[in-house]
């Protein structure tokens, strides 16, 4: 009998890291909104890291996380770096490629509380007066985010903080159109 209930559990664990292998090995998450301002504006409030804190949706995490910025003071080369709470974590993100007022491509490093190194594409497509700006992540799984990912999706996990911080995006950036001046939301 313990022989026959050693076996279905042996056999139950044997089939979940199948499917948990089975499980893709990459993942993607994307949103998009469309913005009230020309491309420029828009894009000025995402390559200056200075700047996420308007709109950021992890700046509001931890009113007393600590934050380093080096580098560029924007685009290419711009660095910025945080040590926050158990929702914020730690990492980095440094900017690799920036395409005026096109494209933007930021290598995104999480230190605590697990490591992982995602891509970050911003993308600011003209209609018209308006912009479409697309926010999308990029990464590997590794086996425990394959297993994770049987129970929870990043897409759940990152689409509606990816949702509002292009929401706060939209506000920033309207309201920067509107004044004319890119620098008043950083006050």
């Amino acid at each position: 009998m313990f022989k026959k209930i050693a076996l279905g559990i042996a056999a139950a664990i044997v089939l979940l890291l199948v499917v948990v292998a089975t499980r893709p090995p990459t993942f993607h998450v994307e949103r998009s909104q469309v913005v009230d301002a020309p491309p420029a504006v828009v894009f000025a409030q995402v390559s200056d890291f200075h700047a996420w804190s308007a709109w950021s949706p992890w700046e509001k995490l931890d009113p007393a996380m600590k934050r380093s910025y080096e580098g560029a003071a924007s685009g290419r080369g711009a660095q910025y770096a945080w040590v926050g709470n158990s929702q914020v974590g730690e990492g980095r993100m440094t900017i690799e490629q920036a395409n005026p007022p096109a494209r933007l491509v930021i290598r995104l490093e999480f230190l605590k509380p697990f490591e992982a190194t995602n891509t970050a594409t911003f993308s600011f497509v003209p209609e018209g007066s308006l912009t479409k700006v697309t926010w999308a992540m990029d990464g590997k799984n590794t086996f425990i985010g394959k297993a994770m990912s049987l129970f929870v999706s990043m897409d759940k996990m990152i689409g509606g903080d990816f949702e509002r911080g292009l929401g706060a995006l939209k506000t920033v950036s309207e309201r920067a159109a509107k004044s004319g001046s890119v620098a008043e939301v950083a006050k």
